[in-house]
C-alpha cells in the first residue's frame, strides 16, 4: 500500500488542490517580498553611499577616536529615504556623499559627516538626543530608529515647518521639533543623553553644555564661516566635569541666531 493517496480518488484530487495552493501562496509570498525592492529605484544608490562611507571611514585620523562606524548606524543610514528630504531639483543628487542646498542659505550634510557624528554621539535604544539646527530632517530621521527620542530645533521657520510635515509623514514619531533659536537648547525637553549642533559656532555654547546629562556627549563644529572649523567633541564626566577634544577640520555653515 502506498503512502500517497491515488491521485484518481477523491482523496487524491483534494491533496493535489491544497498542493496547488500552497504553492500559489508561496510564489504570492515571494512575489510579495520581491515587490519592494524592484520598486525601490533608489535601493542601489543608498547602498553605494553606505560603501562610500565605510571607504571615508577608514581613513579617519587618529584624533576622531574612531576606525570605523558602526553596523547598526550604516544600517539605518541604508535604510532612511534621503531623496525625500532634498527639494525636487536635486533628487538625483541625493545619494551622493556630498552636502545639497536646501534653501534658505542651509545645506543638508554630507552623508558621512551625518554618520559620523551619529556614530559619535553613542546613541543607545534609552537615550534622548537634542539636534540643533533640524535643516530637512535627515539628521533627526538617522537619529530616530536608534534612540527613545529627538528633540530637534530649527531657527528657520520655513525649513523647520517643512521639517515638521515631513517626519511626520514619514512617520518618524518620536522626534518633537520647533521652530526657534538653538543656541538655548530645550531645557522642557531634555537632560539629554547626546547632542548634535549641525552649524559651526563660534564656541561651544553653554546652555547646551548645562542641558547635557553627566556620561553625556556633544559633538559641535567650533569656527567661523570664513576661517577653520573643527568637530569638537564635549563631554561631562558623571561627576560634572567637562572636557573638549578637537576631533578634525570640518566646513558648516554658520549657527544663526534671533536678533536680540
Amino acid at each position: 500500500m502506498s503512502n500517497f493517496a491515488d491521485r484518481k480518488s477523491p482523496m487524491g484530487r483534494s491533496l493535489r488542490h491544497l498542493w496547488r495552493l500552497v504553492a500559489l501562496l508561496a510564489f504570492a509570498v515571494t512575489f510579495d517580498d520581491a515587490v519592494p525592492s524592484q520598486q525601490d529605484s533608489w535601493a542601489e544608490p543608498r547602498a553605494a553611499m553606505v560603501r562610500t562611507i565605510q571607504t571615508h571611514a577608514a581613513f579617519l585620523p587618529e584624533a576622531a577616536g574612531t576606525d570605523g562606524i558602526s553596523t547598526t548606524v550604516l544600517d539605518v543610514i541604508g535604510k532612511v529615504p534621503r531623496h525625500q528630504f532634498v527639494p525636487e531639483g536635486v533628487e538625483g543628487q541625493a545619494y551622493a556623499d556630498a552636502p545639497l542646498p536646501i534653501g534658505y542659505g542651509q545645506t543638508i550634510s554630507q552623508p558621512f559627516i551625518v554618520a559620523l557624528m551619529t556614530h559619535l554621539i553613542r546613541t543607545s535604544p534609552d537615550s534622548t538626543v537634542l539636534e540643533i539646527g533640524t535643516g530637512s530632517g535627515y539628521q533627526a530621521a538617522v537619529l530616530s530608529p536608534l534612540v527613545k527620542a529627538v528633540c530637534t530645533i530649527e531657527i528657520v521657520p520655513g525649513l523647520g515647518e517643512t521639517a515638521i510635515r515631513r517626519l511626520k509623514e514619514l512617520r518618524y514619531d518620536n522626534v518633537q521639533t520647533k521652530v526657534g533659536d538653538g543656541y538655548f537648547g530645550w531645557p522642557e525637553c531634555g537632560p539629554f543623553d547626546g547632542i548634535l549642533v549641525t552649524a559651526a559656532a563660534g564656541h561651544v555654547p553653554p546652555p547646551l553644555v548645562k542641558q547635557l546629562k553627566p556620561g553625556g556627549r556633544m559633538l559641535v563644529p567650533v569656527g567661523s564661516v570664513f576661517g577653520p572649523q573643527f568637530l569638537t567633541l564635549v563631554e561631562k564626566t558623571r561627576g560634572g566635569q567637562i572636557t573638549t577634544r578637537q576631533l578634525l577640520p570640518v566646513s558648516f555653515v554658520p549657527l544663526t541666531r534671533e536678533s536680540r
